[in-house]
């Protein structure tokens, strides 16, 4: 569910739950069929089966419904990460950063929406480029990877053991950015992402946080 702080009011009924669920749904749906740039507020209640002035009850503008799609987008990662690292009972980090990557890559092939937005960022194409004004979605104060790499931090620190050191933080946000830029390239030389750039990236990440996670 979408946090309180995305939305104007917090809808505390079931029915106003799933009202809001169902215009992200369409929101997402949308985005893959549309585009943001021609992503319409009206549209999208239209489909949610909601009247508009219902819209403008929780949603500023479609500003702010994409960033609650973009939060809902990383709670439901982090959820699912959290499941893997537990089913997988990994006995150290490096398996958890091909979990993390693959787990990416297959929203972005399979979840709607996520091509176009995923956490917080609005790219053209799933590959890129981004549009301007979008890299802090998810945090007025923060970009969108540091928010997405203190998340991961704490989750290897509480999951797995990781001793957080000096600079763990900062290793964390170069990994982010680093598998970011590697995987958009991925998804711009293939549609469903090279698969040979897509093990670069692992190769990548795990190479440089060896010098960080013990």
């Amino acid at each position: 569910m979408t946090t309180g702080g995305t939305l104007r009011r917090r809808p505390a009924q079931r029915r106003s739950q799933e009202r809001v669920e169902r215009m992200l749904d369409e929101c997402a749906g949308l985005l893959d069929e549309v585009g943001y740039e021609a992503l319409t507020t009206k549209e999208v209640a239209r489909r949610a089966g909601v009247p508009i002035g219902t819209f403008y009850q929780f949603f500023t503008d479609k500003q702010s419904l994409v960033r609650a799609l973009a939060l809902r987008n990383l709670e439901a990662y982090l959820d699912r990460m959290a499941t893997l690292l537990a089913d997988a009972r990994l006995s150290d980090w490096a398996g958890a950063v091909d979990l993390g990557i693959d787990e990416f890559v297959r929203m972005k092939r399979t979840m709607p929406g996520f091509g176009v937005v995923d956490f917080g960022e609005v790219l053209a194409a799933p590959g890129g480029p981004a549009l301007p004004g979008t890299q802090r979605m998810l945090d007025e104060a923060l970009e969108n990877n540091v928010v997405v790499a203190d998340r991961l931090r704490s989750m290897m620190v509480e999951v797995l053991g990781v001793v957080p050191g000096d600079g763990l933080s900062r290793a964390f946000v170069v990994a982010v950015e680093a598998a970011d830029a590697v995987l958009k390239l991925a998804f711009r030389a293939h549609p469903d992402g090279d698969p040979d750039l897509i093990a670069e990236c692992k190769r990548l990440v795990r190479r440089y946080l060896s010098d960080h996670l013990q």
